[in-house]
């Protein structure tokens, strides 16, 4: 029986939310598809009316950790303003901010080893938040000499290569717990460092 409280229309989303905790305190591939059901209060039986097995679930988790990240990278660009290289700096912050507020999404985005490619939905979520750093990367990088322009796709990659790599060493847990720098100063360090040497920032004095 579904526990009392959850109906038809919300039974999917509980199964999410239970999902989540699980994820956040046990690891994407830490928890059973009971455990999931036993945390929303619903049988086993029951999650299979919204999906096939515990990957389908975690990558719903996923779907929507990506439709959210988007939404912030798109909020966080705010359409180039005030200036392509503040808004490119802003996308890198929000990236920080996103991993923070919603651990369990981040985690069953980048952690659960579950395919973009699982499913249309997830392949389409994860594409958008991608295009936001690519948008940014093309708008920043018209500032470059044409034959010294890395591809856009190439200047989001590292873009966002080093964004991932400070929340994983960093950011995860107690924020600076395991550097002397809060992970906002080196995030924001590495970016300068890299766009120096493309040009786009001048260098110190």
């Amino acid at each position: 029986m579904v526990k009392k409280g959850y109906h038809h229309g919300n039974l999917k989303l509980a199964l999410v939310d239970a999902a989540l905790k699980l994820i956040e305190t046990q690891g994407p591939q830490g928890f059973t598809l009971s455990e999931a059901a036993k945390e929303a209060g619903v049988t086993p039986a029951a999650v299979y009316r919204h999906f096939a097995g515990r990957d389908d679930l975690i990558a719903e988790c996923a779907r929507q950790g990506f439709e959210i990240f988007a939404d912030l990278m798109a909020h966080a660009y705010n359409d180039g303003r005030p200036s392509a290289l503040r808004a490119f700096e802003a996308t890198g912050r929000a990236y920080l901010a996103f991993a923070r507020k919603f651990p369990g999404h981040y985690m069953a985005m980048f952690e659960s080893g579950i395919s973009l490619n699982r499913n249309p939905d997830l392949a389409r979520a994860a594409e958008r938040s991608r295009a936001v750093f690519t948008r940014a990367a093309e708008s920043l990088s018209k500032h470059i000499p044409a034959e010294k322009r890395p591809p856009a796709a190439m200047f989001a990659a590292h873009i966002l290569a080093m964004s991932h790599g400070v929340v994983e060493l960093y950011a995860r847990g107690a924020p600076g717990a395991r550097a002397p720098f809060p992970p906002e100063d080196l995030l924001e360090t590495g970016i300068g460092i890299y766009l120096r040497g493309l040009g786009l920032v001048p260098q110190d004095a």
